[in-house]
Parts: structure tokens; C-alpha cells; sequence
């Protein structure tokens, strides 16, 4: 999906509107002064309105008679956009806290892809088998980290596609946007892991038709996937740990 700061005035006035809300310059629940916007942004009122009119259709803002266009609650975005989710990336990376939204995704994957993968085995066709091949042979050439990263999210993209399940290959896009972000940090980093013998392992399984062994494969790559990300990151924190004087205070009491 190409970037909407690549298309022209308009899809530039949505990414700038977009990472308002996301740093919180323009915060949930505050309403929007269309005047200063309009001069601030540079464009016409027309513009400033179909713009927004994106962010509305992505659950980001609305509009109500009397009151205006008014930012709405976190919890009503659809963060599982493909354009909501590289602008949290972008927006995360500003703030230094992408490690925690990789993470999250991370999450997401280790809940989607091995289930995926079972049905990959099942349903895989010869054409599946050669799109996954092709993508394993281009992980394995040696380039740079943009062409590493294209290679990994075609071999995904391939073994989403090969459940024959419309509705899962449709995750492509929340996989990917983590995938890469993940992938450019890794592969950007020295003495990254040969990602070819796990990906070869779950192809294998997929070729031998045996969903165990593929969901075995899978959750061992997404294992290493967590240790590549925890060399260039550090380690995760326990979730729901706090050992701080005020936490056990309150739960003294």
C-alpha cells in the first residue's frame, strides 16, 4: 500500500492530522479548530474535510452538530489497519517505543501463524509450495537488509495464502506491518541468525503434509524471532510485574 504522504496534498494532510492524534498533540476527546488547522496544514477547508473524512472511516475522529470534529476514544480506532499500524510504527519509532508495539504483534503472530500453518498442510497446493520455495531461495541470497526483509514477508505472505482461508490471508496485513518492522531492525543489526533453517523447516513440514510438525517449525521460528528481537532490544520485562514501594504498599493494605 503506497503511503498516503505519497499522494499528492491530500494524503499529505492525512498523515499530518494522523500523527497529531497519535502523539497525543491533538488529544482524545478535543475537538478540532478546523481554522487553525486549515492555516496551519496550508489547504482548503475542502481538503482539511476529505482528509479527516479518512481518519473517520479508520474510527480516529468524528462529528457531531454543535459540538464539531472531535477526536474519539482509543479504544474506537481501528488499530488493526494497515495504515493505522505503520503510522503507530512511525509514530512509535519517533518516541522510542516501538519494542513494545513489535512486541504486541509478536503476540499476535505466535496466536495466527501456528494455527496458520496447520491449515497450510493441510491445503497447500503445488503452486503454494513454489511461491514458498521461491521466497526461501531469496532469503537465502545475500543482500541487503530491504531485500532480507521483502524475502521473509514473501515466504508469510505465501504461507498465509496457502490455508485457502480468505479471511487469514486477509492477516497478511497485520502479520507484515510487524514483519518488517521487526525484519529492518534484525537484519540491520550485526551477527543477525540464518533465518533460512527455520523457515526451511517449516516449509518442509508443510511439503510432508504434517500439521504437528509444521506447528512445532512455526513456533520454533517465532521462538528465535523473540531471541533476534531481544539481541537488538533487550530482553522483555515480565508482564505485570512491579516490584515498586507503592505497588506493594497497596497491596499490604
Amino acid at each position: 500500500m503506497t503511503p498516503y504522504a505519497r499522494r499528492g496534498v491530500h494524503g499529505q494532510t492525512v498523515e499530518a492530522l494522523a500523527h497529531r492524534v497519535l502523539s497525543g498533540a491533538i488529544p482524545e476527546g478535543a475537538t478540532l479548530d478546523m481554522a487553525a488547522l486549515q492555516s496551519e496544514l496550508d489547504v482548503s477547508l475542502t481538503a482539511l474535510r476529505e482528509a479527516l473524512k479518512v481518519l473517520a472511516a479508520k474510527g480516529m475522529v468524528d462529528a457531531r452538530q454543535k459540538r464539531g470534529t472531535f477526536v474519539r476514544p482509543r479504544s474506537d480506532w481501528n488499530l488493526l489497519d494497515a495504515d493505522m499500524l505503520r503510522w503507530q510504527f512511525s509514530e512509535s519509532s519517533a518516541t522510542g517505543a516501538d519494542t513494545a508495539l513489535l512486541r504486541n504483534l509478536g503476540e499476535v503472530r505466535g496466536i495466527i501463524e501456528p494455527a496458520a500453518v496447520r491449515l497450510a498442510a493441510d491445503r497447500r497446493t503445488d503452486a503454494d509450495l513454489e511461491a514458498l520455495e521461491a521466497a526461501l531461495t531469496a532469503m537465502g541470497l545475500q543482500g541487503g537488509a530491504s531485500d532480507a526483509v521483502e524475502a521473509d514477508l514473501a515466504f508469510h505472505r505465501a504461507l498465509l495464502a496457502a490455508t485457502h482461508n480468505e479471511l487469514l490471508e486477509r492477516m497478511e496485513m497485520v502479520i507484515e506491518s510487524g514483519l518488517a518492522q521487526r525484519d529492518q531492525l534484525v537484519h540491520s543489526a550485526p551477527h543477525s541468525e540464518d533465518p533460512v533453517p527455520s523457515h526451511r523447516a517449516v516449509l518442509d513440514a508443510v511439503r510432508d503434509r504434517d500439521p504437528d510438525a509444521a506447528e512445532r517449525a512455526m513456533r520454533a521460528l517465532l521462538d528465535q524471532a523473540t531471541r533476534d528481537l531481544d539481541r537488538v532490544s533487550g530482553p522483555q520485562e515480565p508482564q505485570g510485574a512491579d516490584d515498586s514501594p507503592e505497588k506493594k504498599d497497596g497491596q499490604a493494605q
